[in-house]
């Protein structure tokens, strides 16, 4: 028995599953875009000074807005810039042998 699926089932049921999903993405009853962190507050959760977060401020490195003269980040931004700024591991090479 095969089934197919028009465009407008496919959308309805992707519509579903994002709203089903919701309730699992909360953290702590809030959604990640609505946390936002004063500047100790980012600097325990990337583990840092609070130093290190002024320099990359001032050098406007890392994404924030001013709350008055107060620099505020949100959550999902920072983790955005985490996973842009993330370095991966280069593969070992392989060295081809030659049929000698």
């Amino acid at each position: 028995m095969k089934t197919e699926f028009d465009l407008q089932d496919i959308k309805m049921f992707a519509s579903t599953t994002v709203e089903m999903l919701k309730p699992l993405l909360k953290a702590n009853g809030k959604v990640d875009d609505k946390i936002i962190f004063n500047q100790d507050e980012l600097a325990k959760y990337l583990k840092v000074s609070r130093s290190w977060i002024d320099q990359k401020i001032s050098h406007k490195e890392i994404p924030h807005f001013k709350c008055g003269k107060y620099p505020r980040f949100k959550k999902s931004e920072i983790d955005k810039w985490i996973n842009k700024n993330t370095i991966m591991p280069i593969p070992p090479l392989k060295i081809a042998k030659n049929g000698r």
